[in-house]
């Protein structure tokens, strides 16, 4: 499954307002409310918080994957949010500027362990890190990963 598949301009925040964890986490994810496979979203939201309670999703440079294994998506769903000031972490001592909120049905556990992987994969390089952090809209942030991706 290719990140850049599951990716939507109108599910991607350039210009995060928020500069707190869950305030952030909410300000991405609200972007998934009228997604068609979100059958609950305040149930999804909550299940995301309850992951990110029990252990931090901030990975180290720069990135999160805030996310949750639910049956309150009927398909994997992907956001993202930017943040040129940065959102700190508590529960990880760590700033983020890059938020990439995930939700997957609890059959798709290989598609999930696959994108977050990929995410992964990509996001390790600080060059590319860095060509995120400048683009200038969603379509332009998704051709960025969608070119890069099928490049590994």
């Amino acid at each position: 499954m290719l990140i850049c598949e599951l990716l939507k301009p109108e599910n991607i925040c350039l210009s995060l307002i928020s500069n707190k964890r869950t305030d952030a986490i909410l300000e991405v994810a609200n972007t998934l409310q009228s997604h068609v496979h979100v059958g609950n979203f305040r149930g999804f939201y909550d299940e995301i918080l309850v992951r990110e309670r029990t252990e931090s999703t901030c990975l180290g440079n720069d990135v999160a994957f805030p996310h949750a294994r639910t049956d309150h998506v009927k398909g994997m769903v992907l956001a993202v949010g930017r943040s040129s000031q940065g959102v700190f972490f508590e529960n990880a001592k760590s700033t983020v500027r890059l938020i990439f909120v995930i939700g997957t049905p609890r059959r798709m556990a290989t598609e999930y362990l696959s994108v977050v992987g990929g995410l992964a994969r990509l996001l390790r390089d600080e060059s590319f890190r860095q060509q995120l952090y400048l683009v200038d809209t969603p379509e332009n942030f998704i051709d960025l990963i969608s070119q890069t991706e099928r490049k590994l």
